[in-house]
């Protein structure tokens, strides 16, 4: 008899793929990231949406989910299709909307334009993953409907698990150049005369059974009547229909971004929301040839978190730069 040749064995029982043992990246090229934890997809990044103009296209992250799988954001709610996860999304940038919907007029109320900009992908220039952390650098234009670029911008987010709190953490930076011959004001709503409406920046929109949560704070817990306070963090609380579990997000603001402590646009009664917002109530203006930096951490946790707990989050965000060693990469331009 022939002797057997030995193939060798493969992890798992009949040549099964071997589980993740950390954190995952997967690339859907010309589409999206995905982001997986021992199998568990945390969330999915779409770099080229498919929305319609009015949405003013833009990446965003959704569906986000915690370590243990709850599902904590929202796509094209009823009430503002434009929401989308977690993205950057600026209401006034000069004349343009790069937020989606109508613009608020001063004297007039909102108003449909044609000025829905788009954020439109043009390469990564990192796109690494190992078990402990994932980093990705992109480069992007910011393109006026009419078809100026005003912007380029280089932007990255690190991720990293973080089990022995249960949480895993998203951080996440922005640097915008204006490339235009014109100073452009940033601002929102509130500069614009609606009052109470400073968001534009980093929004996040929960799920619908978020809707009556808790907001977080360094000072303690509370709800809508913390809209446009400013603190270094906030935190959302909100319960899962089916088993009624509950989940937590803290947004945490950076010290190197201009308007530390930042204003806060966050909602919490007819539907879940924040939005550090840098130009809440104060417009900001970037000359042609300076650059817009703003940097932040966010932690998604499970189970409710208390105020000693969301600062515990908050601490680890600061204990390392996630980003450190991606932004300073030279360009590569992967896709």
């Amino acid at each position: 008899m022939a002797a057997e040749i030995d193939l060798g064995r493969v992890a798992g029982p009949g040549g099964e793929e071997p589980a993740d043992t950390g954190l995952a990246l997967l690339h859907e090229q010309n589409r999206a990231l995905t982001v997986r934890w021992r199998g568990t997809e945390l969330f999915r990044y779409v770099y080229r949406p498919w929305e319609p103009q009015l949405e003013s296209p833009k990446p965003y992250f959704h569906p986000l989910r915690t370590l243990g799988g709850e599902l904590v954001s929202l796509y094209r709610p009823h009430d503002h299709v434009w929401h989308k996860g977690i993205s950057w999304s600026l209401c006034n940038v000069g004349d343009q909307n790069f937020w989606g919907g109508p613009t608020y007029v001063r004297g007039k109320g909102y108003q449909q334009l044609d000025n829905n900009g788009t954020q439109q992908h043009i390469s990564f220039v990192v796109l690494e993953s190992t078990s402990d952390q994932v980093d990705v650098v992109e480069e992007l234009h910011w393109t006026a409907q009419d078809g100026r670029l005003m912007f380029t911008e280089r932007r990255g987010f690190a991720v990293r698990s973080h089990p022995d709190l249960g949480a895993w953490q998203l951080a996440y930076s922005s640097e915008m150049r204006n490339v235009g011959d014109e100073t452009v004001a940033f601002g929102s709503p509130t500069t614009n005369g609606r009052e109470a409406a400073g968001y534009s920046g980093l929004f996040w929109r929960g799920p619908r059974s978020f809707s009556g949560g808790v907001v977080v704070t360094p000072d303690g817990p509370g709800g809508d009547e913390l809209m446009g306070s400013r603190g270094p963090w906030l935190g959302f609380v909100g319960r899962h229909d089916g088993a009624g579990v509950a989940s937590t997000l803290v947004f945490a603001d950076h010290e190197s971004n201009f308007c530390h402590p930042t204003q806060w646009f966050v909602r919490s009664g007819v539907f879940a929301t924040i939005c550090p917002a840098p130009f809440y109530d104060t417009e900001h203006e970037v000359p042609p040839g300076a650059t817009l930096a703003l940097r932040y951490d966010v932690m998604v946790a499970d189970g409710a978190r208390d105020v000693a707990e969301c600062g515990s989050l908050v601490k680890r965000c600061g204990a390392e730069n996630l980003l450190a060693a991606a932004l300073h990469s030279p360009t590569k331009g992967i896709a």
